[in-house]
C-alpha cells in the first residue's frame, strides 16, 4: 500500500481510503466490521463516513454507518491504527439532523453535529472533520450551468472558527471540504491565512472517468496548495464495472434497490462507458481495476475512496492498487476522454 501525506499535515493516509455509505441499509454491521478488518489487513489505515450515512439519506438510518463503526472500534480496540474522517451536512432542508431545525453550518448546529458523530464512533477525537456540502446556494451533484446566488450563507469565517474551537480542544485534529467549488476552496484557504484559523487539508469532491470537472482549477488548487483529492465515487457509481451495460439491472444492486443513478444517466454516457470497457478488455485488464487505479496515479490525488457491498468486490477493488497502467492503456483512456469529454458532470 502506498501513503501520501494529509495536506500539509505530518499524518499519512493510505493511497486507498475505505468508504462506508451502506453500511446500515445494503450492508449490516456483520459486513461492516468484515469489510474493516479485511481492509486493515491489506495495509487501509483510512475509512471515511459522513452523520448522513447511510445512504440513501433518512431519518430512520441517519447515524448508522457511524454506529457500526463505532462498534468495531469497541470489539477491535484499535482506534489509534485508523485516521477517521466524517462530515458534517451543508444547508439542508431536512430536520432530523438538528431536531426539528434545518441544518446549517453555524456554531450551535456543528457543535451538535461533532458530538452525535464522537457518540456514535465511540472515540473522542474525529481525525478529518469535513464539511459535506456548502451552506452557500450552489449548483451541486450533478448539476448543470452556474446560477449565481447572493445568498452566501453562514460566513466562512464563521464556520472556520467554530472548526477552530473544535480542534482546540481536541475533538477534531483537521479539517477538510466536500463537494466544493474553486471559489469556495481558495475563500477557505483565504480565510485561515488571515484570521489564523484551521487550515483545510482536503477537499471530497467526484472524480472519475465519466465527471472530471475537478481538473477545471481545482486540479491546480490541490497541488500548488496542498489540498488534494479525496475522490468519491471512481467508478461512477458502479457504470465503469459495466454490470449495467446493455440495460443489465443485477439484484441486489443500487440502481435496483433505489433507482438513484440518474448521474450517470446522460445521453453520451453508454457509449463513453463502451469506449472505456473496450479498453480493459483489449489490454486484458478488469474495467473496475482500471478505472481505479487511473483514479488513484493522478498527481492531485491523496486518497481514492472505494466502496463495497460485498467481499469480492472489496478484493478486487483494493486490488486495483497493485495493477499498472501501460502508457499504452494510458493514452487510450486519454483519447476516450477527448472523444467523450466529461459526459457525466
Amino acid at each position: 500500500m502506498d501513503y501520501r501525506k494529509l495536506g500539509r499535515t505530518d499524518v499519512k493516509v493510505s493511497a486507498i481510503c475505505l468508504g462506508t455509505m451502506t453500511w446500515g441499509q445494503q450492508n449490516s454491521e456483520a459486513d461492516g466490521h468484515e469489510q474493516m478488518d479485511y481492509a486493515v489487513g491489506q495495509g487501509i489505515n483510512f475509512f471515511d463516513t459522513a452523520e448522513l450515512y447511510s445512504i440513501p439519506p433518512k431519518a430512520e438510518t441517519q447515524g448508522s454507518t457511524e454506529r457500526i463503526i463505532g462498534s468495531w472500534f469497541a470489539s477491535r480496540g484499535n482506534r489509534d491504527k485508523i485516521i477517521l474522517a466524517t462530515k458534517v451536512v451543508g444547508r439542508t432542508k431536512s430536520t432530523y439532523f438538528r431536531e426539528g431545525e434545518m441544518a446549517r453550518l453555524h456554531r450551535k448546529h456543528i457543535m451538535h453535529a461533532v458530538e452525535g458523530s464522537l457518540r456514535r464512533l465511540q472515540t473522542d477525537y474525529i481525525d478529518l472533520y469535513q464539511l459535506h456540502w456548502p451552506d452557500r446556494e450552489i449548483q451541486l451533484f450533478g448539476s448543470l450551468n452556474y446560477k449565481h446566488s447572493d445568498d452566501l450563507g453562514v460566513p466562512i469565517e464563521e464556520t472556520l472558527g467554530v472548526l477552530g474551537e473544535l480542534v482546540e480542544q481536541g475533538k477534531i485534529r483537521h479539517i477538510g471540504l466536500s463537494n466544493e467549488t474553486s471559489w469556495g476552496t481558495m475563500k477557505f484557504l483565504h480565510h485561515a491565512e488571515m484570521r489564523r484559523l484551521p487550515r483545510i487539508v482536503s477537499i471530497q469532491n467526484v472524480y472519475n472517468l465519466l465527471s472530471q470537472n475537478f481538473e477545471h482549477g481545482l486540479s491546480e488548487i490541490a497541488i500548488r496548495e496542498d489540498v488534494g483529492l479525496l475522490a468519491y465515487s471512481p467508478l461512477a457509481q458502479g457504470y465503469l464495472t459495466g454490470k449495467y451495460q446493455n440495460g443489465a439491472l443485477p439484484e441486489g444492486s443500487r440502481k435496483q434497490l433505489f433507482n438513484r443513478m440518474q448521474r450517470y444517466e446522460t445521453p453520451v454516457a453508454p457509449v463513453a462507458i463502451d469506449a472505456y470497457l473496450k479498453i480493459a478488455q483489449d489490454h486484458g485488464l478488469n474495467p473496475a481495476q482500471m478505472a481505479l487505479q487511473w483514479v488513484t496515479t493522478r498527481p492531485f490525488v491523496t486518497s481514492n475512496i472505494i466502496g463495497a457491498t460485498t467481499m469480492d468486490q472489496l478484493r478486487m477493488n483494493i486490488g486495483s492498487i497493485h495493477v499498472p497502467l501501460s502508457e499504452e492503456v494510458l493514452k487510450a483512456i486519454e483519447y476516450t476522454n477527448r472523444l467523450y469529454t466529461y459526459p457525466c458532470p
